[in-house]
């Protein structure tokens, strides 16, 4: 069974990775055509734009699920059957999504907001298809959250798998919750939550759509579904990196393993609640929308960083202060991916304030942020899995050679990459133009100093993924 698993886990990080250098390559085409340096036409553009959204939400979610069902194993039996109707289902989605955006020519964007699907200016095929794709996903997705979450609880009761056991300061129950349980538990109670609103939105607009008129969403109720899917579903992925990191960074630096204390328990069963709320800060120029969940939306923005932040900066630094550590790629992935998260957070507070907001909004501050804990925040939680993982196929030693350039082309590749970004969103620089127009001067160089320092990244990532790939290959196609 353990092969099994780990022959599963080897082909989500081979299709993880293929499909990250692809979306890489896509983001590259779109900032260098921003820039003047290349000439897309715009239907080309928003074509790449849509694929390479939705794309990276997509890989950087199973890549999260795949790390916490390996690691899950360790605590409970899980169904290896759902984890490969996920990834059928997945590959299956892909290919349709695929389809309807460089074939079909669907080009809605990756947020893909009502009423745009309706508005048919690619193929007439490629909009129920890009809806089928999205139900695919969704239900592959939904069948791997549910079976992970049963099996959690069929070794922990209710109020176990959520720590609360751990609520009194001095408690020393009998049944003790490993933080990784928590974390993994709490992640996937909002990505169920995610999935099932994205069925009930891919459920509303199927049947616009095969209504022939008579049938008409409220376009404000569409926007809210839709955000509260992706927004949310971006949110619960990096918690999902969380977890690993919880479980492995302490296991790799050569520290004693973690444990889930009163503070630990009290910030995660907070995060659960505060993250299903944080979407609303891109409802506030919405006027409509009732000002009650705009306050809301604006303390939860708040109040959702706080608590998983402020535990895991504390649990890391104890790790690390004053004591001897084993680092190497996979705990340094770690440890920079949570320096890159939290400083996406920052961006993301700063634009959720609602002042702030009425500045930054559709600006390329908004990608800045979200840029920045996904390129320098999540993909490193995964990265160093994939990396610790890819050992665990040969003999557990982990070394490698040229560590230290391959750190330093991604961090300083991402770091340029975002700061253009930043700096752009603060110039009032719109998000989404396929070429700036006079006004926006100023976007063409920006794009241009990001798209020089994204080359620089792929590098980094092209030299840090091959020896991965390379194992997970020959763990593939071996006869064990």
């Amino acid at each position: 069974m353990e092969n099994k698993f780990k022959k599963i886990t080897s082909l989500w990080i081979i299709t993880v990775l293929i499909l990250f250098v692809v979306a890489i390559i896509l983001g590259l085409l779109m900032r260098f055509n921003q820039g003047g340096n290349i000439k897309l036409d715009p239907v080309t553009f928003y074509t790449d734009m849509t694929i390479h959204g939705l794309t990276m939400i997509g890989i950087w979610f199973v890549a999260g699920m795949a790390a916490v069902n390996y690691i899950m194993e360790r605590y409970v039996r899980t169904s290896y059957k759902a984890n490969l109707i996920a990834y059928i289902m997945t590959v299956v989605g892909v290919l349709m999504l695929w389809g309807a955006g460089f074939i079909g020519k669907f080009h809605a964007g990756w947020t893909f907001l009502y009423p745009l699907p309706f508005k048919i200016m690619w193929e007439q095929w490629a909009t129920p298809l890009f809806l089928y794709a999205l139900l695919v996903l969704g239900v592959g997705w939904t069948i791997w959250t549910v079976s992970l979450m049963i099996s959690l609880l069929k070794k922990y009761t209710l109020s176990q798998v959520f720590a609360w056991q751990h609520f009194k300061r001095d408690a020393k129950p009998e049944v003790e919750t490993p933080p990784f349980v928590l974390i993994s538990m709490i992640s996937l109670v909002g990505v169920l939550s995610c999935l099932i609103t994205a069925a009930a939105l891919d459920f509303l607009l199927l049947t616009e759509y095969y209504s022939n008129g008579g049938f008409i969403n409220d376009a404000l109720l569409m926007k809210n579904l839709t955000y509260f899917f992706g927004h949310t579903l971006a949110n619960e992925m990096l918690y999902l990196g969380l977890a690993v990191i919880y479980e492995l960074f302490s296991e790799v630096s050569g520290r004693p393993k973690w444990k889930t204390s009163w503070y630990v328990a009290y910030a995660w069963n907070l995060t659960l609640f505060f993250v299903l709320f944080a979407f609303l800060h891109h409802m506030y120029m919405d006027f409509v929308q009732p000002e009650t969940l705009q306050i809301i939306g604006q303390l939860a923005s708040y109040l959702a960083s706080i608590p998983s932040t402020g535990v895991t900066i504390f649990s890391i630094l104890v790790a690390v202060y004053g004591t001897k550590i084993n680092w190497n790629l996979a705990n340094l992935m770690f440890f920079i991916g949570t320096a890159g998260w939290v400083s996406g957070g920052i961006g993301a507070v700063i634009d959720a304030t609602i002042s702030n907001n009425f500045l930054l909004h559709n600006t390329l501050w908004v990608p800045a942020h979200f840029h920045t804990y996904n390129a320098l925040g999540n993909v490193l939680f995964s990265l160093g899995f994939f990396y610790w993982f890819s050992f665990q196929l040969k003999d557990g030693i982990i070394k490698d050679k040229h560590s230290m350039l391959k750190i330093l082309l991604i961090v300083i590749g991402g770091i340029g990459f975002l700061a253009a970004f930043y700096f752009a969103g603060a110039d009032s620089v719109a998000r989404r133009y396929a070429n700036y127009p006079e006004e926006m001067a100023s976007g063409k160089f920006w794009a241009t100093f990001g798209g020089t320092f994204a080359t620089i990244y792929l590098l980094g990532i092209i030299l840090f993924i091959g020896g991965i790939l390379k194992r997970c290959f020959g763990f593939v196609f071996s006869r064990v």
